[in-house]
């Protein structure tokens, strides 16, 4: 298989474009299931919202395993402008969708079930503005692979690696148990 094929720019708009298709029919199948399944309609968007996050989440969890492997890739070579690629796609087509829409189903949520009432869904929020923290700073690390900018080391990225972990347990631990 031609390497060049799957890292061309053209092979890249190809995949944004699968993304915004797919962020369309996920409106779509709101719509749908909001016109068809009005009494379930809130099981149907935890449900979503559970996907989304779950699509978030492995982001997290990879994104920094291949900064990791960047971080020893000379610069400017093949392995290093795949690297290149799988990041830029990885944060675009995975991550940042699945991140607005964990926010979105998210808030909407915390208002319909909740209405923004408990200590624990206030801390939940307040680490899930961490985790997006997180991602924001894995998006600039993105951006400084690509452009070959300082490298962090990889041992900082074996830690970085720790932090979407803790804080997913930290918030799963809030979501089910409910400590206060």
């Amino acid at each position: 298989m031609d390497v060049h094929r799957q890292t061309s720019e053209a092979a890249g708009r190809r995949a944004s474009r699968k993304a915004f298709v797919a962020i369309g029919v996920f409106v779509a199948l709101i719509a749908v299931l909001y016109v068809f399944q009005p009494d379930s309609f809130g099981l149907w968007m935890k449900a979503l919202h559970i996907i989304a996050v779950i699509s978030w989440m492995a982001g997290l969890f990879y994104l920094p395993r291949l900064f990791i492997y960047h971080t020893d890739a000379e610069v400017g070579s093949v392995q290093s402008e795949t690297f290149k690629v799988m990041e830029r796609r990885l944060l675009k087509v995975i991550m940042n969708p699945a991140m607005m829409i964990t926010w979105l189903l998210g808030l909407y949520l915390a208002w319909e079930s909740f209405a923004f009432q408990g200590g624990w869904l206030h801390a939940k929020i307040a680490l899930v503005v961490l985790l997006t923290v997180v991602h924001v700073m894995f998006s600039r690390a993105v951006r400084a692979f690509g452009a070959d900018g300082p490298r962090r080391t990889a041992r900082y990225w074996r830690m970085m690696n720790e932090a979407p972990t803790l804080l997913m347990i930290a918030i799963v631990i809030l979501v089910v148990v409910k400590p206060f």
